[in-house]
């Protein structure tokens, strides 16, 4: 595990931006990837009758579909102690399984960096 202080000032903004986007939103989760190009996108839990996303899905969802070829990141702030099989999967369909996802809890402290793959 890695402590927060050990983050670069890119990761913890990608925390940073997950943790106001589960505030804002009000949803169980709060995630943010960062693509290739540096570009960041922001998401939250979507919870529908037709339509169920984690917040770190629909974060990869918004890159893929703006564009983006890659992932350099991926966060989500979750009250969870691990990150999902299915989070983990869908940052390593877009970018690839050495994509490390940072997992913090609500306080915005990092509690976990893994790979996806």
């Amino acid at each position: 595990m890695t402590q927060s202080t050990d983050l670069g000032p890119e990761d913890r903004k990608i925390i940073t931006l997950a943790r106001s986007a589960r505030a804002r939103n009000g949803v169980p989760e709060g995630a943010a990837v960062r693509d290739e190009t540096g570009r960041t996108y922001v998401a939250g839990t979507v919870d529908l009758d037709s339509l169920k996303l984690s917040a770190l899905q629909t974060a990869v969802a918004m890159a893929v579909a703006s564009g983006a070829k890659s992932l350099e990141a991926a966060a989500v702030v979750s009250a969870a102690e691990a990150a999902s099989d299915a989070d983990r999967a869908a940052v390593r369909d877009l970018g690839g399984p050495a994509t490390p996802v940072l997992l913090a809890g609500p306080d915005g402290e990092l509690k976990a960096s893994v790979a996806a793959g």
